[in-house]
């Protein structure tokens, strides 16, 4: 599977999980796919629902895809904006990025949002109490070649044929409403943000609201995939015990970084939580050059039998 790569950045996205997840789901046809933690979209961008409701607590991210599906953004709009910001960039190095910074803190500018995603360290997507962009400087001045521009021009492409083609929308909104919303037919996919790894003014999230998040998955009527994270070589999420208890867990182990010998890399056992019974174990035939990026866990699929029914 060919997946297609959103135009924002954000912490944890699920690109190399994307095939997995949308293995598992069950869509109605008459249903809505529903994204409390929208974030990057990237599981729902390839889904390619019919209807789908994303949200998001952040309200950049969603007036970013607003824009492009009113079509104030488009392919050629960002590639000739990244084009002339790139050429300053490079001319002018952090400099210019805390203009834009500043820029962008004052007037929120969509265009803007995704130059400093683009040229802020390491992609992240943060935000300081008062709301204000507050990632440093990627220290790449010529971060903006042509073939990158061309690439996120390609990517804006893809959203701006999707939302033409589906009845997508876009909107700003806490879980607790998006989820609440949902009916039998619907479908909810949540990528929710993980305790003490993703923290800042829009997306802050504490165990209160993980409690929460478990109370309103419980009493959902719709099909719902949570995704998560299982343990890693130090530590194991206690959460997923929880939802072990009274739901169906499945856990792939991914790699997170690349390095030139196994112990170089740091593996994360990754977990999909399910409120109904899975297809059949899938039977998955592995390339041995699939192990530089991503290897299943030894078992691939561990399930955890439910001891209530759902």
């Amino acid at each position: 599977m060919t997946v297609n790569v959103p135009p924002l950045k954000c912490q944890g996205i699920k690109t190399k999980l994307v095939e997995w997840i949308k293995d598992h789901a069950i869509l109605e046809k008459d249903g809505t796919w529903i994204e409390p933690f929208m974030g990057s979209g990237v599981v729902g961008f390839n889904v390619r629902p019919n209807r789908a409701v994303f949200a998001d607590a952040n309200p950049h991210i969603v007036n970013f895809y607003n824009a492009i599906k009113s079509g104030k953004i488009t392919a050629g709009i960002a590639k000739e904006f990244l084009e002339k910001e790139g050429a300053l960039l490079q001319a002018k190095g952090g400099d210019h990025y805390y203009e834009v910074r500043e820029r962008f803190n004052k007037d929120g500018s969509s265009l803007d949002m995704l130059f400093l995603n683009r040229a802020c360290f390491n992609g992240v997507m943060r935000f300081n109490k008062k709301g204000e962009f507050n990632v440093p400087f990627g220290h790449k001045p010529e971060r903006f070649a042509k073939a990158y521009i061309t690439k996120i021009a390609n990517q804006i492409k893809y959203v701006t044929q999707a939302v033409s083609q589906y009845d997508w929308q876009f909107v700003c909104a806490d879980f607790r409403k998006t989820i609440g919303s949902a009916s039998q037919n619907d479908f909810v996919y949540c990528d929710p943000p993980y305790i003490g790894r993703h923290v800042d003014y829009f997306n802050s999230w504490s165990e209160n609201d993980e409690q929460e998040l478990y109370d309103l998955l419980a009493a959902v009527s719709a099909k719902f995939i949570l995704s998560t994270w299982h343990s890693n070589q130090y530590r194991t999420n206690s959460a997923v015990e929880k939802y072990a208890y009274r739901f169906t867990v499945l856990t792939r182990e991914h790699f997170y970084h690349v390095g030139a010998s196994e112990k170089n890399r740091n593996p994360m056992l990754e977990a999909i939580v399910l409120n109904y019974n899975p297809m059949p174990k899938i039977e998955v035939q592995l390339e041995k050059q699939m192990a530089l990026f991503e290897r299943p866990h030894k078992s691939d699929y561990v399930i955890y039998t439910p001891t209530t029914d759902n």
